[in-house]
């Protein structure tokens, strides 16, 4: 975990969902894999080349950008895969309660989150893949608020998604709190809007949040 800083006048928090919420690097793995081995078969390439594909795309782009790392769905869209197609892949293809399971912990702490603050996830799926993982990990119902790919058709990191989370939450940039595994992409933009940002490296890290937090702001 590394904070990069806290609003003193905290509000809302900001969960990135994938690598954040659980801990499982098989479906991490799995639900980018899924695509991309899609990508290879509407296209009529090999799955390892279309891997290749994409990884040589993603790393171009980085040193090309300082380093900085650019979202699957993004990457498509510079092969023709609209982001209205990333969608549909997505609900199609990702099956997260194959890999995930309730996490008891996380639900304990994030009831206890709930009780001071408000809370929504901002992810690069779509709103229905999205709410099929926080049912398996079993915090659908905690947490219901979902800005997603097809919320605003962009990928993160985006000003549009963004804006749509304080317009839902009703609440200031800088009242706000981003929580993700994936600086560039969960923590970047967050930051220089005049949220606050923590990187984490899975659910492990949200399990004592609400001590943190308090802590932190003492």
């Amino acid at each position: 975990m590394k904070i990069y800083s806290i609003p003193a006048d905290l509000k809302t928090i900001i969960f990135d969902i994938d690598g954040t919420l659980y801990t499982n690097q098989l479906y991490v793995f799995e639900q980018v894999d899924a695509q991309i081995r899609h990508f290879a078969h509407t296209t009529g390439i090999s799955e390892n080349d279309a891997r290749k594909k994409i990884q040589s795309y993603r790393s171009t782009w980085s040193r090309e950008h300082d380093g900085k790392k650019i979202s699957l769905g993004n990457a498509f869209k510079a092969f023709g895969i609209s982001i209205e197609e990333s969608i549909r892949w997505r609900n199609e293809l990702l099956s997260p309660e194959i890999y995930l399971k309730k996490d008891e912990r996380l639900i304990a702490s994030l009831v206890e989150l709930k009780k001071s603050y408000k809370l929504i996830c901002l992810t690069n799926n779509p709103v229905t893949a999205a709410r099929k993982t926080l049912k398996a990990i079993g915090v659908d119902t905690i947490i219901t608020d979902i800005v997603g790919l097809d919320t605003c058709m962009k990928s993160k990191p985006a000003m549009e998604n963004m804006e749509k989370v304080r317009e839902i939450t009703g609440t200031d940039y800088s009242q706000c709190i981003s929580i993700g595994d994936r600086y560039d992409i969960d923590l970047a933009l967050p930051l220089e809007l005049g949220c606050g940002a923590i990187l984490v490296d899975g659910a492990e890290d949200i399990y004592d949040l609400d001590k943190i937090l308090i802590n932190c702001r003492i």
